[in-house]
């Protein structure tokens, strides 16, 4: 079993930057691929990017390539999200989620484990 903890969400404007974090419980974190999926009011959740187990590979979601970066520090059972350059429409809850394996993914039926998820607020 997992625990996940989002935090770092908060009020930013456009433009500015967030790093949010995804505190894992347990001592097998690097066995698991995790992602950052985001829900909108009104909209389904949709992925946003992931990691393989080591860090080694990521995939992004189209609409935050080049202005968000995954990593995860193993040793400290922590990933971030670095959101840069961010826009009215990144506002959303943005959930941490992990998987047994290795390989990472957008689809988010495939995630095992879940966070409570963070606000996300981008004001224009």
């Amino acid at each position: 079993q997992v625990r996940l903890v989002e935090s770092g969400g908060g009020l930013v404007q456009a433009g500015g930057s967030l790093r949010l974090s995804c505190a894992a419980s347990g001592r097998t974190f690097n066995r698991y691929a995790m992602g950052w999926f985001r829900q909108a009011p009104g909209k389904e959740r949709e992925f946003v990017a992931a990691s393989s187990w080591g860090g080694g590979t990521t995939i992004y979601a189209d609409s935050v390539k080049g202005r968000f970066t995954i990593s995860r520090d193993n040793a400290k059972n922590t990933m971030y999200l670095q959101m840069n350059t961010l826009r009215p429409e990144d506002t959303a809850v943005y959930y941490c989620a992990g998987r047994v394996g290795w390989a990472p993914t957008g689809e988010d039926d495939k995630y095992d484990y879940w966070g409570q998820g963070t606000q996300v607020t981008v004001s224009s």
